[in-house]
C-alpha cells in the first residue's frame, strides 16, 4: 500500500552558536509578522471599514503585535496546562515552563488574544468588535503556519490509516497515520483565510462590526471538530466519557460554534439598526 513518506525535516531550522532556532518558533514568528502586515493592510483601506474611516491606525497596529504575542504564547501556554496536562504539573511543577513538552493549546491561545484585545482596545479607545474582526481576519495565517510546523516537527498526528497519503511518523511507531496537522492547515489556514477575504473585499463584511470574528469562530469551530475524528486524542486524556471518538477539542470547539452564531446575528442586528 502507497503512503506518503514523512520529510524527516530537521526541527531545528538553523543554530548560531549553542542557540538552536526552531521551525516552530519560526512559524510563530511568521504567522505573527505576516498577520501584522495583512492588518496593515486591512487597516489602511478605509474604504472597508464604517463610516469608510479606519477605527485603528497602522501605528496602534505596531504597538498592539507585542499585545497579541503575549496573550498567545502565554495564554497557549497556560491553556494547555489548564486542559490537558494539570494533573502531570501538579506531580512536577517545573513541567509548566516546559514548552517541549506538550506546547500549545489554541483555545487558550485564544483566551489570551482576547484579554489582550480587551485591554488594548480600552486603553486606546478602539471599536472593540473591530478590534475583533481585524484579528479574526489574520488569524488563520498563524493557524496554517503553525500546523505546518506540527507536521514538520511530527507532533500531534493522526489516526492509523490506509489511505494513500497516510504517513508514518517517526514518534507515531510503525504505522501509517492521518497527516491531521496539514488537514488542519488547510482548513483552520487555508480554507478561512479565504472565505475572510472573500467577505471582507467582496461583501465589505468589515462594515458590519463583529460578523468577521464570527465567521471565523464558529469556522475554526467546525473545523477543529472535523480534524478531530482524524487526529490521535493527547495520550494522557485519551477519548472522553467512555467513547472512541469524543475528544477535548471537540469538547472545546463546540461552544465556539454558539459563540459564533451569536457574534454573527449580533453584528446583523446591529447594522439594521444603523440609520
Amino acid at each position: 500500500m502507497a503512503i506518503m513518506p514523512f520529510p524527516n525535516i530537521d526541527p531545528i531550522a538553523f543554530a548560531i552558536g549553542p542557540v538552536a532556532i526552531h521551525w516552530y518558533g519560526l512559524a510563530y514568528v511568521a504567522g505573527i509578522m505576516l498577520g501584522w502586515y495583512y492588518a496593515r493592510v486591512l487597516a489602511g483601506n478605509d474604504s472597508l471599514w464604517p463610516g469608510n474611516v479606519s477605527p485603528i491606525t497602522r501605528t496602534q497596529l505596531d504597538d498592539f503585535v507585542v499585545w497579541v504575542a503575549l496573550g498567545v504564547v502565554l495564554g497557549g501556554r497556560i491553556g494547555y496546562i489548564l486542559f490537558y496536562d494539570m494533573p502531570a504539573i501538579i506531580e512536577s511543577p517545573i513541567r509548566a515552563i516546559q514548552i517541549w513538552n506538550g506546547g500549545m493549546s489554541f483555545h487558550g491561545g485564544l483566551t489570551g488574544t482576547t484579554i489582550a484585545m480587551i485591554i488594548f482596545a480600552r486603553r486606546n479607545q478602539i471599536p472593540l468588535w473591530n478590534l475583533f474582526d481585524i484579528v479574526a481576519a489574520v488569524v488563520p495565517i498563524g493557524l496554517f503556519f503553525g500546523r505546518i510546523a506540527n507536521f514538520i516537527n511530527g507532533e500531534l498526528w493522526g489516526r492509523l490509516a490506509d489511505v494513500p497519503w497516510a504517513v508514518v511518523f517517526p514518534s507515531g511507531g510503525p504505522f501509517a497515520r492521518h497527516p491531521s496537522q496539514l488537514y488542519e492547515a488547510g482548513l483552520e489556514g487555508i480554507v478561512l483565510v479565504v472565505v475572510l477575504a472573500a467577505l471582507i473585499y467582496g461583501m465589505r463584511a468589515l462594515k458590519t462590526p463583529g460578523f468577521v470574528a464570527g465567521v471565523f469562530v464558529c469556522g475554526y469551530a467546525l473545523s477543529r471538530i472535523f480534524v478531530e475524528f482524524f487526529r490521535e486524542p493527547d495520550a494522557q486524556l485519551g477519548y472522553l466519557l467512555g467513547t472512541n471518538w469524543l475528544t477535548m477539542g471537540m469538547v472545546l470547539s463546540s461552544p465556539m460554534i454558539l459563540l459564533g452564531l451569536w457574534a454573527m446575528i449580533r453584528a446583523r442586528s446591529q447594522a439594521a439598526l444603523q440609520p
